[in-house]
Formats: C-alpha cells, structure tokens, sequence
C-alpha cells in the first residue's frame, strides 16, 4: 500500500506543476546531477538558480511542486532532490526509443551514448535506403519503415523520434502512433497531426537560430544606441535594461482539427 500511496501522490503533484516548470525542473536535474558526481551532498537554492540561470524565488516555487522545501541554513539534500525530480519526470522507468531517419542527425541521435544513462534506451531504428537495411547503427540493425508499427509493438517503444524529411514526417508519425508510440520528438520542420494521448515535441533548429538572432540583433542595436546617447542619460537607448528573452516551450503548436479527435501539434 505505501508504493500505490507514493505512485498516486506523484501523480497528483505533476498534475500540478505548470509545463514552463517541467522544463526547468529537467535543468535543475542536469545540474544537480553534474554536482552529485562531484561529490556535494548538498545545495543552496541560490547556487542552484544561478546555476540553472533562474532567480531563486522562482526556483523554491518549482520545488515547492515536489513537496520539497530545503532546509534554512542548509539548503537542499543533492541526491533526495535528484530522486524527487526524476520521480515526478517519471524517469524511474525505461522509455524505449526509435528512431526514425538514419541520415546525418540519425547516425548521431543512434550513436549517442547519453541516452541509456538517461533511461532512453534507443531500441529500433528505421529507414528505406536499402544499403542501410539490415546495417547495425550503434549496435542496432536498421529496419525498414514499413516495419514501425510491428516492431514497436513489439518492443514496447514509447518515444519515437522523427530525423525525416519533411515530406515523410506525417506518415512516420502515423505508423509510429499505429505502434503504441505515445510521445514524438519531431526534429522535421513540418506541423503533425496526432490523436489527443500524444504527446509531440518540435525541435526546430532553424527557428532557434533565427530567435537567437533576434536577441543579438536587439542587443547590437541597444549597444549603438548607447554609444550613440552616451553622456544624455536622458535620451532614448541611455542605460536602457537587457534581458535574456525568452523562447516558446519547444512545442509544435497547439489546436484541434474539426471533430476528428486529432490535435495539430
């Protein structure tokens, strides 16, 4: 009874935690987790928001998520938050990966070693080249698209990862989601159509950069405008502030299509 107490009551708190919180939950992981190898025991909130690049009342409110409030004078313990955190991440348990496009981002996602570790062990991998089927890619032979829904059933994949190009991307996911594939990590540059369960998550390189750019573009310009108003504090682009902006969630879009059951992600 005191597992089945502890499952629901970690259901019930990510239920709870704003999706912006998630994601910083997952820095504040790599971060502790990088100080657990280096032998601390223990943390303060301010050197882990400023570790994480988050200020330190926002972090207490993400851990507040957890049911973890630290101790005053102490901080938190390193390896009960790293528990906590992975527990709400549900990575306590083994998500089997597939990945789908064995081009040059392909070979690299099959070939990282990060991912077991992480508990994202890559099972599968898919492509049509015929002068890859059948080639071990990172140690996994390379099966053929048309072999998605029946492999993953069969190894139980749970995450599937689209490295196609756009013009596949749709029916990919189609097959992945006919295989019991319940999350999609889509590096294509193209809007899925998915049933509501599934989870996608977009990962678009080109717009990061153009994002990027903007935040340089705007950082330049406030630079000229300083250079050029120095010494009239009271001009436009004198001592204005500067900020570190902020990106979308990595989400692929959000809505659903008419009365299908289907949500463009």
């Amino acid at each position: 009874m005191p597992a089945v107490s502890e499952v629901e009551d970690t259901a019930v708190r990510a239920k709870q935690i704003p999706e912006a919180a998630v994601a910083r939950l997952a820095v504040y992981l790599r971060v502790l987790s990088g100080l657990a190898e280096q032998g601390a025991t223990t943390v303060s909130s301010e050197e882990l928001s400023a570790s994480a690049g988050v200020n330190s009342a926002k972090l207490r409110k993400d851990l507040s998520y957890l049911g973890s409030y630290g101790t005053r004078g102490v901080g938190y313990e390193v390896r009960v938050l790293v528990s906590q955190i992975e527990r709400i991440l549900g990575l306590t348990r083994q998500h089997r990966v597939a990945v789908v496009g064995i081009g040059n981002l392909g070979h690299a996602l099959a070939n990282y070693g990060g991912f077991p570790g992480r508990g994202f062990p890559v099972e599968a991998l898919f492509d049509t080249d015929p002068d890859l089927i059948g080639i071990p890619v990172g140690g996994i032979p390379v099966s053929h698209l048309e072999e998605i829904p029946r492999i993953c059933a069969e190894r139980q994949i749970s995450v599937g990862i689209i490295a196609t190009p756009p013009t596949a991307a749709q029916s990919v996911c189609d097959r992945l989601v006919t295989g019991g594939v319940q999350c999609v990590l889509n590096f294509a540059p193209v809007v899925l159509r998915v049933p509501a369960h599934v989870e996608v998550r977009k990962v678009d390189l080109a717009v990061e950069l153009q994002i990027l750019s903007f935040h340089v573009a705007r950082r330049a310009d406030h630079a000229e405008a300083v250079a050029r108003n120095r010494g009239n504090p009271g001009l436009p682009g004198a001592g204005l502030p500067t900020d570190n902006g902020g990106t979308g969630d990595g989400r692929n879009g959000a809505g659903t299509d008419g009365g299908l059951g289907m949500v463009v992600r």
